[in-house]
């Protein structure tokens, strides 16, 4: 029998930038998470984004406690999220805070929801928990609606830089499999 290796103690403060620069080692696509509130369409570029269940359908996402989303969601109850599509850098940019007057009408609707024209998948929501993580709040939300786009390519985003998948390898998993009784 081995012995398992003893807990460490925590240091008493991880490096702020330390850490999201570790945490920027893991690939994730990039969304834009929208909602309608006060009469207006709002989004915000994000990647802190997962699925949570297959049935019910739940997704979540994660937004800081002092970014002006934050409130919105609370007000409409409700979230849209876009998974973008690979060529949308412009689009992820204009959300994150940098608009560019050279993207019209970016938004149409889902479900009462502004979603991106330009994704691989987007997803309309009511909120069905919120709970508080440390400086963020995670929304789970409730998918009322959904689309995909098949055939169309992520925007990836890894340490710190856009980009895209450059060889897909056929599936590992027949897409009926995890209806079959058996899970990921």
């Amino acid at each position: 029998m081995t012995a398992s290796p003893k807990p460490q103690p925590a240091p008493d403060r991880i490096d702020p930038i330390a850490f999201r620069n570790a945490c920027g080692a893991f690939a994730t696509g990039v969304t834009i998470v929208t909602t309608r509130a006060e009469g207006r369409d709002h989004g915000m570029t994000a990647n802190a984004f997962m699925s949570i269940s297959l049935d019910p359908p739940l997704i979540a996402v994660s937004i800081a406690k002092t970014a002006k989303m934050l409130a919105l969601i609370e007000t409409s109850g409700r979230f849209a999220v876009s998974v973008l599509a690979a060529g949308t850098e412009e689009l992820a940019m204009h959300f994150a805070g940098r608009p560019s007057e050279a993207l019209s009408d970016p938004l149409r609707d889902l479900d009462g929801l502004p979603v991106a024209r330009a994704a691989a998948a987007v997803f309309a929501t009511d909120v069905a928990q919120a709970v508080e993580a440390g400086d963020h709040v995670i929304f789970i939300g409730a998918v009322r609606a959904l689309e995909t786009a098949p055939d169309t390519q992520p925007l990836t985003f890894h340490k710190g830089r856009f980009g895209r998948l450059h060889e897909e390898t056929p599936p590992m998993l027949d897409p009926n499999w995890m209806f079959g009784g058996s899970h990921w």
